[in-house]
């Protein structure tokens, strides 16, 4: 009986440790913040790129983002930034609070 109790203790200990541990790696989500599109437009420089172009790639990185004629509307949290292709500057884009 008291070999019972123990390996049923046990698993409890197991299944508990386990949930604290999955609780504790980060998610793979979606979620992306003005730091990542701030990151991803350092990171890059494309002297040819247009708007729906920039629009692509944005998506491709999980932003919700929209081309809007010469530049792309990107929705991060409640808030609207109006990123355009920068052509020759340095960075991959102009990036404004809308």
């Amino acid at each position: 009986m008291f070999f019972i109790r123990q390996v049923g203790a046990t698993h409890l200990i197991v299944v508990l440790l386990f949930g604290m541990v999955v609780s504790t790696v980060p998610e793979c989500s979606a979620s992306t913040d003005y730091q990542d599109l701030l990151n991803l437009s350092n990171a890059n420089e494309d002297v040819r790129i247009n708007a729906q172009d920039l629009a692509f790639l944005l998506v491709t990185h999980n932003f919700d983002a929209t081309p809007r004629g010469d530049h792309v509307e990107v929705r991060i949290n409640g808030s609207i930034y109006m990123v355009t292709p920068n052509a020759g500057k340095a960075g991959l884009a102009d990036i404004v609070l809308a």
